[in-house]
């Protein structure tokens, strides 16, 4: 699975993760069950990952970044 912010989707968080995967960035993620039932990798900003929790809704619409439904 890869890390994506391209396209237009709908889903839900189904975890959320961080980690310095280069040793000096943190990186937040969330993997999201699309409403079609395929997983994505998702990579958000600090204040998005903060205000979601599992189970929330997120929309992406094309061409901006992912936001809570």
């Amino acid at each position: 699975m890869t890390t994506t912010n391209d396209g237009a989707w709908t889903g839900t968080v189904v975890k959320k993760s961080r980690a310095l995967l280069d040793g000096s960035n943190l990186y937040r993620r969330l993997k999201v069950r699309l409403d079609d039932g395929t997983e994505r990798d998702v990579r958000v900003d600090r204040d998005l990952w903060k205000e979601l929790e599992v189970g929330d809704r997120l929309v992406k619409p094309p061409g901006e970044n992912p936001r809570r439904s």
